[in-house]
């Protein structure tokens, strides 16, 4: 087989990838393309793909263009996609200061701000609360994870809407909350 068609095919198997997961470093292509890192530093450069870094700016611009519920500095993490009333995804680098003292053990109020404040921010309407949350932590993050929390939004009745949001760690299911969110008409 021709050189030319095996780097169309890596091409197409990149561009798969990083439309499923949009946050996959170079790094991470190489190792899943078995080539270089320079050769995956090249084929973005023909395929006129940004690195990871610029590709999050982009989605994060892109995505608070959409927001309404709040502003954007009061989402916990970086918001980084965002379809209104459909779906929503952020990142939140963990670092030192989110730990419990003298652990490595980040705080579950960190974990549970990013999930609500995306639940919130999912939803199109200048006034969101959270009314309720069934919420579960299935395993620790650690200082130095990156959080990858998705929102989804399921049912709503009026103006209250379910909202399920999962976080994960490397890929690693660590929260899973059930957000019930009321946008509001008005605030008193």
């Amino acid at each position: 087989m021709s050189t030319s068609n095996n780097r169309k095919r890596r091409h197409q198997k990149m561009l798969k990838l990083l439309g499923e997961n949009p946050l996959l470093t170079d790094e991470d292509l190489a190792k899943a393309l078995s080539v270089s890192l320079s050769t995956i530093r090249l084929d973005r450069t023909l395929l006129g793909i940004p690195e990871l870094r610029e590709r999050m700016r982009r989605m994060a611009e892109e995505a608070t263009s959409h927001l309404r519920s709040l502003r954007y500095e009061e989402v916990v993490g970086e918001l980084l996609e965002l379809q209104p009333n459909k779906w929503a995804l952020s990142v939140l680098k963990t670092a030192k200061d989110m730990a419990f003292r003298h652990t490595d053990l980040v705080a579950d109020h960190h974990i549970y701000a990013q999930a609500t404040s995306l639940a919130v921010a999912v939803i199109e309407a200048d006034y969101v609360i959270t009314a309720s949350a069934h919420i579960r932590y299935k395993i620790p993050a650690h200082v130095g994870d990156v959080l990858v929390a998705r929102a989804k939004v399921g049912t709503h009745k009026q103006n209250k809407y379910v909202v399920s949001v999962r976080t994960e760690v490397e890929g690693k299911e660590i929260f899973v909350g059930r957000f019930i969110v009321v946008a509001l008409e008005s605030f008193p």
